[in-house]
């Protein structure tokens, strides 16, 4: 376990981004000293880190805050009556499709590690809620969804979050895990049919904005697309073309954009999609893209162990969020050689 790793599995512990009850509050500003509400997606990628963080360094102390961001997902956030997975509990005004899979995931890592039912429950049924309520007319998969009527909301084109897209593949991912463990092919099924979609569409989704800095943001999106590619990775040539491809169009993009805003994620998300990518044994790694990519990733770690959102013009942005840190940690973690089950991806 590497030092950055150990620093900011201590920021996860100690800096407050955890609450009492186990949810995680989207990101932490700097400037004023507050977090924002908690989110259920960010709980469920905390989840996730934590589980990873004790998979690295067997400390008792992250499997502890697993168990607390598992409970909260499953006895406050999901709700039994309407079998629906809120964005945030208070109100549970929507629900993200791509958020569901996040959490899917995490229950899924803990339910691997600690063999708890109720996460394997949660799990299942939030799966089934995105089959279920998320299904769209052009079999696509909404974005988000109203809550307590379930009705869809608008479409954005110009805000990948509010238009479905290959970035959905990430989330879709949680249906393959789910296959995995329980065998039922509806979960393989659907997977698959984001997967053909998303093959078929990736191409357009960048630059998508005619603003730089919105580019920026969805480079970030678009490696979710890279990661949930990884199932397949070692299995169809079409999966490793397409990493391939992703991998030099996502690099590029961020060498043009790092300059005047660039985002701690997108180094993470492309150093990870480098090293799995190699792992599988479908696209050979560039060392010394990923070496570069490495260093400046290095950067945005800050004193207390977390890491910096991002840096525009050349400033910090007074963000310090659980994603970032979770990706970054992770990208170093495995570019310093410590290997990780594609089930462990945060």
């Amino acid at each position: 376990m590497s030092p950055q790793i150990a620093h900011a599995g201590e920021w996860f512990l100690h800096s407050g981004i955890q609450e009492s009850n186990g949810g995680v509050a989207r990101y932490h500003r700097t400037d004023t000293g507050r977090n924002l509400p908690v989110s259920t997606e960010i709980t469920g990628y905390t989840l996730s880190a934590f589980v990873y963080l004790h998979s690295v360094s067997q400390d008792e102390r992250y499997l502890a805050g697993a168990r607390r961001a598992a409970q909260f997902l499953w006895r406050d956030a999901w709700d039994p009556t309407a079998r629906a997975m809120p964005f945030e509990i208070a109100p549970a005004e929507f629900a993200y499709f791509f958020d569901c899979g996040i959490i899917v995931r995490g229950l899924l890592a803990y339910w691997h590690t600690a063999k708890e039912q109720e996460a394997l429950d949660c799990a299942i049924a939030t799966g089934e809620f995105m089959l279920r309520d998320f299904a769209g007319p052009a079999a696509d998969f909404h974005p988000i969804l109203s809550l307590p009527s379930k009705a869809p909301i608008a479409r954005d084109s110009l805000s990948w979050s509010r238009s479905p897209g290959c970035y959905q593949l990430k989330s879709a991912m949680a249906w393959w895990d789910l296959f995995e463990v329980t065998g039922d092919e509806r979960f393989r099924a659907a997977y698959l049919e984001v997967f053909e979609s998303s093959l078929a569409t990736y191409r357009e989704f960048l630059p998508g904005h005619p603003e730089r800095h919105k580019v920026m943001d969805r480079l970030h999106a678009f490696s979710y697309f890279l990661e949930g590619l990884l199932p397949r990775a070692s299995s169809d040539p079409r999966c490793a073309a397409a990493l391939a491809d992703g991998i030099k169009l996502l690099a590029c993009h961020l060498r043009d954009l790092e300059p005047g805003f660039v985002r701690s994620d997108v180094f993470a998300q492309l150093l990870r999609a480098r090293l799995y990518a190699d792992q599988a044994g479908a696209v050979r790694l560039d060392r010394a893209c990923a070496a570069w990519e490495a260093a400046q990733l290095a950067t945005f770690q800050r004193a207390d162990g977390g890491y910096w959102f991002g840096r525009k013009a050349g400033e910090w942005l007074p963000f310090s969020n659980p994603v970032s840190t979770a990706f970054a940690a992770q990208a170093l973690e495995l570019w310093h050689g410590t290997p990780a089950p594609r089930h462990l991806l945060i």
